[in-house]
């Protein structure tokens, strides 16, 4: 937390700072600390930030018992989830939503090092444009970097998941279940997309939430380093 701690705050630094050196030559109390100082220290502390969101996500109930990114049914299943309450299979939509839940927390385990050889890759112009950036600069950094790669993992993984636990089955008996109802339109959405999508929003998701707190709360400021770059802009 501390490591991840110092990135966020430097993204808070005043924007009359035109470079990282400049940020480090205004560092009050210690000295200056050179580029690669300062890269190495916003390598190593989004390392160790994405390590803890990504972690956390990646538990049994990391999406199911969290709020921010629980994955909720698809539109088209709502309407199946009501249908099938309505005649007393609400069991059937219960395991169902939680199943999916259980493959999104399966295959965030394949972001680790995907967002490893992302950070790694942070050269002195990607940390000068998140330095100077908005309040979600370095989670845009990883999306931009990232996202593709993290879709081509997720999907397998959710897939095989879903298929795995039952999902697939309970899933596609439900939406027979409904679709024989009478004045019912048929619905056929695709669990592993709609999964995979949902699971990589509720990973950014939290990522920059934390980027946010950082950059907001006072009391995040847990290290000497904190108080340094942070009084430049009190």
């Amino acid at each position: 937390m501390k490591r991840f701690s110092l990135i966020f705050a430097l993204l808070l630094v005043v924007s009359s700072c035109k470079t990282l050196q400049d940020i480090a030559n205004n560092l009050p109390q210690g000295g200056a600390l050179s580029q690669a100082e300062i890269g190495n220290g916003l390598r190593a502390a989004l390392d160790q930030g994405i390590d803890k969101e990504v972690t956390k996500l990646m538990q049994k109930d990391g999406f199911y018992r969290n709020e921010a990114v629980k994955i909720l049914l698809p539109d088209e299943l709502q309407k199946v989830d009501k249908g099938l309450r309505k005649i007393g299979l609400s069991s059937i939509a219960d395991e169902g939503l939680k199943l999916l839940n259980r493959a999104a927390e399966n295959a965030t385990k394949e972001a680790l090092p995907i967002f490893t050889n992302a950070v790694k890759e942070i050269t002195f112009n990607d940390a000068k444009n998140i330095l100077l950036g908005d309040d979600r600069a370095a989670t845009s950094y990883l999306e931009a970097k990232t996202t593709e790669e993290l879709r081509a993992k997720f999907s397998p993984v959710i897939q095989n998941n879903l298929g795995k636990v039952g999902a697939t089955d309970l899933w596609s008996n439900a939406i027979t279940k409904y679709n024989s109802l009478p004045l019912t339109d048929d619905v056929n959405p695709d669990l592993t997309q709609y999964v995979t999508e949902k699971a990589l929003e509720g990973v950014f998701k939290m990522i920059a939430q934390e980027e946010l707190q950082i950059r907001n709360k006072v009391s995040s400021r847990s290290t000497d380093l904190l108080k340094r770059v942070f009084a430049l802009q009190d």
